[in-house]
């Protein structure tokens, strides 16, 4: 048997647990429900449960049963017990849902829309894997089931608990997968080297003017005109500030003034989302931004507040870890079910944390349904974002696989 039938013979229970969780999706740091559906997937199990203080994180550790796990690879020798950390997401989003699936939310503005039930179910099956394979861990293994990855920082959350240092010993190498409701086709794998997903950085602009009647702005000071003015400027600066070849993505979402057409409002706000691929840029966003923004205020005689606010940094993959992942890949499902991609994918991710601390990679899986256009389907976070459940064993035979096979390679070169 192979740990990919064992994964299939799953199949049924871990789309169960998708859709519940699916109808129930909960948003930001505290998910009591699915917390609670995690905890039931692990019971019974060998797992030591440690639950988050400040968020309803979960963290189970399963100690391997290797004749070489408990740290003694020779006689008389001492070595470190090695372990490796699999992380999956748990939150949902605050979109409210048309797919029209027949699981489809049932909380009202709240959706999975980015198939974070998708990699809870995925990890509590390897949960399941990993737990009747003990006997092949040659360390210990640390499940990492995260909240508030949606803009919530969950990840930092866990790393101050000190989810990095569950087993004893800090992880020696951590994993975390990610499914896509478009741009593969279904079930391909999807790695790169290096920077993987953007930095994602926060603009809070708030233009203050003085508020009149609209027949006669001379009178008053305008801060709609500025604002405007300010969106086309940063699209501006973007190209003519930064190298194409490094590129600057600045989008703004909300653009906001005013309660009636014939009045002059004394305020505009303006909220944006930067997304940079390297460090170098990064920073010289954080400086040029604020200098473009105060400058176009004092032109026109008002006030503005800029806060830049850093949120996730670069998802920068480990090279050997990439390669690590890619074969373990090729050797459940072939390579031709494996794409490196060339470029970044200009999301971002708060794993970025982990893969600061520890060696590690982040896997793409296509879960577009079989046959359909993946270059056209709607993708993560749209209100008609729909994932195939038929991806669910193969990445809960990948986790397991990428623990046993790095457990092994890890406790060799002790």
């Amino acid at each position: 048997m192979t740990i990919t039938t064992d994964a299939k013979d799953l199949q049924q229970d871990l789309a169960r647990l998708r859709h519940d969780l699916h109808r129930q999706p909960e948003i930001g740091l505290h998910l009591p429900r699915t917390q609670e559906r995690v905890l039931q997937a692990l019971d019974g199990l060998p797992y030591e449960i440690t639950l988050g203080k400040d968020t309803t994180s979960v963290t189970a550790v399963l100690r391997g049963g290797h004749p070489g796990a408990g740290g003694q690879k020779n006689a008389g020798v001492s070595n470190a017990r090695p372990a490796v950390l699999l992380r999956a997401d748990m939150d949902g989003l605050p979109v409210q849902e048309k797919t029209g699936v027949d699981f489809t939310s049932q909380a009202d503005g709240a959706m999975h829309a980015c198939g974070h039930d998708l990699h809870t179910s995925m990890l509590a099956g390897a949960a399941t894997l990993l737990a009747e394979k003990r006997h092949q861990l040659a360390g210990d293994v640390v499940l990492m089931f995260q909240p508030g990855e949606e803009g919530f920082d969950g990840a930092s959350y866990m790393l101050r608990e000190g989810v990095l240092d569950a087993a004893g010993p800090r992880v020696q190498a951590a994993y975390g997968m990610h499914v896509f409701s478009s741009l593969e086709p279904h079930g391909t794998f999807c790695t790169k080297p290096g920077v993987m997903l953007s930095a994602s950085d926060g603009l809070e602009v708030t233009v203050l003017g003085a508020g009149g009647h609209g027949s006669a702005p001379h009178s008053a000071k305008d801060p709609v005109t500025v604002a405007a003015e300010m969106v086309t400027a940063l699209q501006v600066m973007v190209t003519r500030q930064f190298n194409m070849f490094d590129p600057v993505v600045l989008s703004v979402g909300v653009l906001h003034a005013g309660t009636k057409r014939n009045v002059i409002p004394e305020s505009a706000r303006i909220e944006a989302t930067v997304r940079t691929f390297s460090e170098a840029s990064r920073v010289k966003m954080m400086e040029a931004v604020p200098r473009l923004l105060k400058g176009i205020a004092a032109a026109h005689g008002v006030e503005v507040a800029v806060d830049y606010l850093q949120e996730y940094p670069l998802t920068i993959t480990d090279e050997d870890e990439t390669h690590t992942a890619e074969k373990v890949i090729g050797s459940l499902f072939g390579e031709r079910r494996l794409a490196r991609w060339a470029t970044p994918l200009s999301g971002s991710e708060d794993f970025s944390r982990v893969l600061a601390e520890v060696p590690g990679t982040f896997i793409g899986l296509s879960a577009v349904a079989p046959g359909a256009d993946h270059a056209n389907s709607p993708f993560n976070h749209s209100p008609y974002a729909t994932f195939d459940d038929g991806v669910l064993a193969d990445g809960a035979a990948l986790y397991a696989q990428l623990a046993i096979s790095r457990l092994a390679t890890l406790y060799a070169a002790s």
